[in-house]
């Protein structure tokens, strides 16, 4: 007997995420066979040998017994409290507890966050390339999302003018991403202020993805948008996963700034979704308070001999050596978004070329078409291998990108 397939939401035809698609997925296929893969895929540190500080770690277990209830739906006060006050401290006008939301990693909290604003066909501009679950997120909430250039030829900073252009009255917000994912750029002051500005005069959300704001290099400077634009309502995500290395902890939060008045009935559909979803891992909350306020863990990262910053360093060298290959040198976040020239190599297409590396030289790299961009020219990888493991890597990136520049000019001839 035949057997219907069951249908699936039509929306999913537009959602892409490859940092965890099918290369990954083949990836796992051939580890089962017993090869040895090295994922340059995700920004996760625990798979690197990183480890969450340990005063950290130490006020979870002091806590653990406070932990079998439910809490609050926005997060426990404390940790609101402790959010709030960091906000404020950088100058984010009108943060308080009330309007801070701990969530289950900021990847739910983009979810609430835009399900609670839109209504069907409305626009939110999003960065490209962009961290995917953005523009994913926009559509799986009934949205369509606009995507601002951000070009490799302009140091991957958009263009004020451009994205000012891309606003229609069906536009409701602006995400910014800084520093980015996925390509390292750190916004200067000036050009936050003039985003913040545009949203300002259009009276439209902003959206600032800040959850590497303690990740830059060299003498990039990290400005939160929040204190630039005072005159409109601003939603700041930032969490646990990547400065304070406790991705699997599944910890983040949003606060709200600005002329909150405005904001009143978008705080309690907040409210409401996020009581629908109960709470936030009460356990890890615990942790909030003394990662905002403890000491400094990851500036001896970033800096001159840290194993960051050496790892980044390993990057630029990698590509700079390379007779395929340009980067603009990430000052910020967990990443490199190198590209290819296609003048040597024609008909270069980043994902067939990902596939073509992981099969034959067993490296897992994001191609850069996954993130919402046009071109099919770059690929993403991660900052977090020991530095020797990158320069490994890109061995085996210019081996590979030889075969291909071969390859493309048999066909070519």
């Amino acid at each position: 007997m035949y057997q219907r397939q069951v249908p699936v939401a039509s929306r999913l035809s537009e959602v892409r995420y490859e940092i965890r698609g099918e290369l990954a997925k083949r990836a796992l296929e051939l580890e089962t066979q017993g090869r040895s893969i090295i994922k340059l895929n995700i920004g996760n540190p625990g798979l690197f040998e990183f480890e969450a500080p340990a005063h950290l770690r130490e006020a979870i277990a002091r806590h653990l017994p406070n932990s079998d209830p439910y809490c609050h739906q926005q997060g426990l006060a404390a940790a609101r409290e402790a959010i709030a006050m960091r906000e404020l401290a950088r100058g984010a006008p009108n943060a308080t507890p009330n309007a801070t939301f701990v969530g289950n990693g900021v990847s739910e909290l983009i979810d609430i966050a835009l399900r609670g604003l839109l209504n069907p066909g409305e626009e939110v501009l999003v960065p490209s390339p962009d961290y995917p679950l953005w523009t994913a997120a926009v559509i799986l909430n009934g949205g369509r999302a606009v995507h601002y250039p951000c070009a490799p030829e302009n140091g991957f900073l958009p263009d004020p003018e451009e994205l000012e252009s891309r606003i229609t009255p069906r536009t409701r917000a602006i995400v910014v991403i800084n520093p980015n994912n996925p390509t390292g750029a750190v916004y200067p002051k000036e050009l936050l202020a003039a985003i913040a500005d545009i949203a300002t005069r259009h009276r439209l959300v902003l959206m600032a993805d800040e959850i590497y704001d303690g990740i830059t290099y060299d003498d990039a400077s990290f400005h939160p948008i929040a204190a630039l634009a005072p005159e409109t309502v601003c939603v700041t995500f930032s969490g646990l996963s990547k400065v304070h290395r406790a991705c699997g902890w599944r910890v983040g939060w949003m606060s709200l700034s600005g002329p909150l008045k405005r904001a009143q009935d978008y705080l309690h559909a907040l409210d409401l979704l996020s009581a629908l979803r109960l709470c936030a891992n009460v356990t890890a909350q615990w942790a909030i308070e003394p990662a905002l306020h403890g000491p400094d863990t990851i500036s001896e990262l970033t800096r001159a001999g840290g194993r960051l910053f050496e790892a980044r360093q390993a990057v630029i060298e990698g590509v700079a050596a390379s007779q395929f290959m340009s980067l603009v040198a990430p000052a910020g976040a967990l990443y490199a978004f190198p590209g290819v020239d296609t003048t040597l190599l024609p008909g270069f297409d980043d994902h067939r070329f990902a596939l073509e590396l992981l099969e034959t030289e067993d490296v897992l790299l994001v191609p850069g078409s996954s993130f919402n961009v046009p071109y099919r020219t770059h690929f993403r990888l991660t900052l977090l291998p020991r530095p020797a493991q990158i320069e490994e890597v890109f061995v085996r990136l210019e081996r590979a990108l030889e075969r291909a520049s071969r390859s493309a000019h048999r066909h070519v001839a």
